[in-house]
């Protein structure tokens, strides 16, 4: 195998179908592989999965449900791989045509790798909107939204990252105790250990955001923990060029801020922001 794809998931029915075809879809002229990390889906992901092994002949599931979260689930797959070049992409995006053929090629040339990520495809307005601060921008070029202009090293989002197994072994992998945020984590583990980020064009990948105002504000609290955490561990190393900061924020301002929503694109806005907020709160108290 010249490149193992690797998938982490858990009840991803809804959405597992779209990216795996997505997969089926490609063509490269040398072989490489699927590799299914479940962490226990109760829902039909497994029975989704397994009726594209047709489609895709090299494709393999194989069972994290040991341990909870994404990062356990990445090393899993890592361990399975049969390809010395590893390639991480999620459940419920899509990558883009060309994708492997360019991951595979780029692992030849660098060590670590990361695409563009388009968010136009999977995801209404609004909740483009809601996330990029009003705007209704084409995608991120480096896999996160650049609103931290004082962190040093770029991050290569586990939805479309690749990797050469002899580095991802080096750096013990993905840290498995951290559940959101291990991505970032792990980037810059990787380059704070010599390896350089290499983004590659081509390598296009579809991302879906959250569509429910519950996943969203979910999924900006958890964002709200890791962000502190991540300036804990990360700051003292000279990752941030800024200050730590506190857990203060004016409430009093984000009421005010509710009275302006108009509309479900505002209130998803403010929403992260106060998820966001509280997670982060949360993360501190918990540290002192």
């Amino acid at each position: 195998m010249k490149l193992s794809v690797i998938i982490p998931c858990f009840n991803a029915e809804r959405t597992i179908a779209a990216q795996l075809e997505a997969l089926a879809n490609q063509h490269w002229s040398e072989p490489w592989e699927v590799i299914i990390s479940d962490g226990g889906s109760s829902d039909r992901t497994i029975a989704i999965a397994q009726q594209y092994q047709e489609k895709l002949p090299n494709l393999r599931i194989v069972d994290c449900s040991d341990r909870r979260g994404a990062a356990h689930g990445r090393n899993v797959g890592a361990q399975a791989a049969a390809s010395e070049a590893l390639a991480f992409c999620e459940a419920d995006d899509e990558v883009g045509p060309g994708w492997v053929a360019a991951m595979g090629e780029a692992l030849c040339e660098y060590d670590f790798v990361a695409g563009y990520c388009e968010i136009k495809k999977l995801n209404q307005p609004w909740a483009i909107k809601a996330r990029s601060g009003g705007r209704l921008i084409d995608g991120w070029e480096d896999g996160i939204i650049r609103d931290n202009s004082f962190v040093k090293y770029a991050v290569a989002g586990g939805y479309t990252v690749g990797i050469k197994r002899s580095v991802h072994e080096a750096i013990g992998g993905f840290d498995e105790s951290i559940l959101i945020g291990d991505d970032v984590d792990y980037s810059w583990r990787v380059q704070l250990a010599g390896t350089k980020l290499h983004h590659i064009p081509d390598l296009k990948i579809h991302y879906r955001l959250r569509h429910t105002l519950a996943d969203i504000y979910r999924q900006a609290y958890g964002y709200g923990k890791s962000s502190f955490f991540l300036y804990k561990k990360y700051q003292p190393l000279g990752i941030y060029s800024g200050p730590l900061p506190d857990a203060k924020t004016d409430w009093k301002l984000l009421l005010k801020e509710s009275v302006k929503i108009r509309n479900k694109e505002h209130l998803a806005a403010w929403l992260w922001k106060v998820a966001y907020q509280r997670g982060y709160e949360q993360a501190f108290r918990m540290a002192q």
